[in-house]
């Protein structure tokens, strides 16, 4: 059980929510340098950042004769921001408004050399505030930075285990910053109805790109945004839902269906103290995604697979 609550902690928003949702807006910041550096790739993955063993990072992004990567540390509560020609500058996470953070962001960046500019507007945020006008967000606790870093950790290897079990296209396992949540996505590999848009913050032709082919996606989420689940949870979800989907039978019986949000949502703090929260959470991923497949009528005999294994070659 130690081990477990080393490797899932506690994550209760009461306890984080200033800092949650500061972070979001950090995130946001680097997310859009990524957007302004990288060229588009379907379904908007270009944007995402990528769990590491400290952190979040944008990967390598393409400046001239040069990469710049930008990685969120959670450890050593900085963000690092490194050119490959060798340049490094380096930004303390600390207590300060968002306008103070996107200041020191930019005046790095300069100091690196690059000149770029990004929209200061957040995204998929109601009642947003301009990063260079936000004076309101301005908490960060290490700790539970610390320990959110720990379930985006353990939470990146539990889903990568469920990827390795489909030879369909599917997406890597991913953060966007736009809806602050930690995803896997596969898919049918048939064209879907055009999603009808209307997030926050976000063009319309974004969600319609994103959404433009049929999906079983999942992931984690933190918590935060005053929705009808508010704190940190797994969901799963399916576009278009097939008929039935809604009153499919899903594992674990924590498990729930969220008409309000229109997905299945497993509660982190339940999951979080099952006996085996890992074996948990692989339960959600495989019948949510074979209630959207089937439901779906998808060809499973020709997109599934076995789970990898270490070392073994995927038997065919």
């Amino acid at each position: 059980m130690a081990s477990h609550q080393q490797r899932w902690p506690e994550l209760p928003l009461s306890a984080w929510k200033g800092t949650r949702d500061t972070l979001h807006l950090w995130t946001q910041i680097v997310g859009k340098i990524r957007l302004a550096l990288t060229p588009w790739l379907n379904h908007s993955w270009h944007v995402a950042l990528y769990v590491t063993s400290r952190g979040l990072t944008t990967s390598p992004m393409p400046w001239k004769d040069a990469s710049l990567e930008i990685e969120f540390d959670f450890i050593e509560h900085a963000v690092w921001l490194r050119l490959s020609n060798s340049k490094v500058r380096k930004v303390l996470m600390r207590p300060v408004p968002v306008a103070a953070f996107y200041a020191d962001i930019g005046t790095a960046v300069s100091e690196l050399g690059l000149s770029l500019m990004i929209n200061p507007m957040p995204c998929e945020i109601p009642d947003a505030i301009p990063f260079d006008e936000d004076d309101v967000h301005r908490s960060y606790d290490p700790d539970y930075a610390y320990r959110f870093f720990r379930v985006l950790s353990s939470a990146h290897e539990v889903m990568s285990r469920f990827r390795t079990g489909f030879i369909g296209k599917a997406s890597p396992v991913h953060f966007f910053w736009g809806s602050f949540d930690l995803a896997v996505t596969r898919f049918s590999g048939r064209t879907a109805p055009r999603h009808p848009g209307g997030v926050p913050h976000l063009p319309d032709a974004v969600a319609q790109e994103a959404y433009s082919h049929e999906v079983s996606s999942a992931g984690f989420w933190p918590g935060g945004g005053g929705g009808p689940i508010n704190d940190a949870a797994f969901y799963s979800y399916a576009y278009p839902a097939p008929e039935g989907f809604a009153a499919a039978k899903v594992m674990p019986s924590d498990a729930f269906w969220s008409k309000e949000l229109g997905e299945f949502v497993l509660p982190y703090a339940a999951m979080r103290t099952a006996a085996d929260p890992d074996a948990v959470l692989m339960e959600f991923l495989q019948s949510t995604y074979a209630a959207a497949a089937d439901l779906g009528h998808w060809d499973r005999a020709a997109l599934d697979c076995s789970l990898g294994e270490e070392g073994k070659v995927r038997r065919i």
